[in-house]
């Protein structure tokens, strides 16, 4: 099977999947207790003023009628409307959105280099030093989850040292993301390049590779490719740990990304922004996996 082949036949899977959790994400939304309504309505609310507000918002129509319509606005690109605020769920993600792409983005533009120099290094001196220190580093961090650590620097860096700020309510700045981006990448740094050092030795000792290296060849730019296809689709699967990782880190941090939209919306009821940024997430993870399987396809085709 060639490369086009392939990618068409992951895109057409790829395109069920999102249909798929589109409807999901509907029906996980919906079965939410309680609704905007009642958050709307105030602490003590009167049933006949939240009978008022969900009939405004559209709410007690049937339910295969409101999927109907927010189905055929997905299909436009309409979001719909916040049910809190009013304003259109598409602006809302996209405002909430760079904070959150600078996050993510920076954390894969480190990770990469991070990872292969790490995992090339400990192959390459199999039992040295550096070698039985990525292997306990890792396994060290794996046992500490993220918001842990967040705390953990918060305290000692931000406050006990006020070395660097505790939260971003200031603004990202190059010393605001310091904190938040340590904690993103120190676990997958860990898990990647363990997983490209494994793989290369494995890829080191094989019969091609000696071959290349008596007739003088450079044994790692051989064995280097076939090594990093595993590490291609770990790290889509890192996106997808990512996504959550930052929900986490934007609300120990106070960061107004997707992650904080995502909770205050959860909190408020909001199904709309709340269906929206999970739909958004789903593509995501998709979208990442199919480019993580073509890359690897493309280093180590398969029959």
């Amino acid at each position: 099977m060639n490369l086009t082949r392939y990618a068409a036949r992951r895109l057409a899977v790829g395109t069920v999947q999102v249909a798929a959790v589109t409807g999901l994400v509907f029906l996980m939304t919906e079965a939410l207790p309680g609704d905007a309504a009642v958050v709307l309505a105030g602490d003590q609310p009167d049933p006949a003023r939240i009978a008022q507000i969900r009939a405004e918002l559209g709410l007690d129509r049937p339910l295969a009628e409101r999927f109907a319509a927010w189905a055929s606005g997905m299909a436009r690109g309409d979001f719909g409307a916040s049910l809190v605020s009013g304003r259109p769920v598409a602006e809302i993600m996209l405002d909430a959105l760079a904070p959150t792409a600078v996050l993510a983005g920076l954390t894969l533009l480190l990770l990469i280099p991070l990872s292969v120099l790490l995992g090339v290094a400990a192959a390459l001196r199999e039992g040295s030093l550096p070698d039985r220190a990525l292997t306990a580093a890792g396994a060290a961090f794996y046992a500490v989850p993220e918001f842990a650590l967040a705390i953990v620097l918060v305290a000692v860096f931000g406050v006990a040292l006020a070395w660097l700020p505790p939260t971003g309510l200031g603004g990202l700045t190059a010393a605001t993301l310091v904190l938040p981006v340590t904690v993103l990448l120190v676990r997958p740094v860990c898990s990647t390049g363990r997983l490209i050092r494994s793989t290369l030795i494995d890829v080191l000792a094989a019969p091609y590779v000696r071959h290349a290296r008596r007739l003088g060849l450079g044994r790692l730019a051989h064995a280097l490719p076939n090594a990093l296809a595993p590490a291609v689709q770990h790290l889509a699967r890192t996106v997808d740990w990512l996504l959550g990782g930052v929900i986490v880190v934007e609300a120990v941090f106070v960061i107004p990304g997707l992650g904080s939209a995502l909770a205050d919306a959860v909190g408020q009821r909001d199904l709309p922004v709340l269906q929206g940024l999970a739909l958004l997430f789903a593509a995501t993870t998709v979208l990442v996996n199919l480019l993580a399987d073509v890359a690897a396809f493309r280093l180590a085709p398969r029959a």
